[in-house]
């Protein structure tokens, strides 16, 4: 069941374009999340204290936040999988704009998850859930279809992860096995690999 939702992001033509269709459904999510909180506006009786009455608590409360800002940003892993694509010289190395692309990259995430963050405490205070849409109940249907934005992020972002894949499944077939590099090879190799 899982295959089929990756199926058709496995077919878009370029890495550029998924990219695109990703960043669309992170942007659309996040900002349902925060602008919903903000139109709810601050609840009654909303404490800002710390939920936690121990300090061991609060001490692991404090860093289980921070692995969850390190999950947000997690995009790391597939960095150098993409300075691959990118052409490098002695005179121009790729390091250079890839360092620019992953502080933009950065930035952008952080315009995405910062609001929802900083708003839903503001409306919501020490009471808000790890997810903010679990907060909000209301409009069911709104909320329906930010967690859709969510899973069609994550199936993209698992086509971004499976793009070295489907290269060297690629390479292999043409270099090694001799079919011309044709889009049906390429809709065979993809569709063969996330259906199985």
């Amino acid at each position: 069941m899982g295959s089929t939702g990756q199926l058709l992001p496995s077919l878009l033509r370029s890495e550029k374009e998924l990219r695109g269709y990703c960043g669309v459904m992170s942007l659309s999510y996040s900002t349902i999340a925060w602008v919903s909180s903000l139109h709810k506006g601050v609840q009654p009786g909303v404490e800002y204290t710390l939920r936690a009455s121990t300090t061991t608590r609060n001490v692991f409360n404090f860093l289980s936040a921070l692995g969850e800002v390190a999950f947000a940003f997690a995009g790391h892993s597939v960095v150098l999988e993409i300075q691959a694509t990118i052409p490098s010289t002695p005179e121009n190395p790729s390091k250079k704009p890839m360092w620019k692309g992953v502080v933009v990259a950065y930035i952008i995430v952080a315009l995405c998850y910062f609001p929802v963050s900083m708003i839903g405490y503001w409306v919501f205070g020490n009471s808000v859930d790890d997810n903010v849409l679990l907060s909000l109940e209301k409009p069911a249907w709104l909320i329906a279809a930010a967690n859709m934005f969510v899973v069609m992020h994550v199936i993209g972002s698992y086509q971004v992860f499976a793009q070295p894949v489907f290269d060297m499944i690629q390479a292999f077939l043409v270099l090694k096995m001799n079919f011309k590099p044709t889009g049906l090879l390429r809709f065979v190799a993809r569709i063969s690999y996330v259906g199985k």
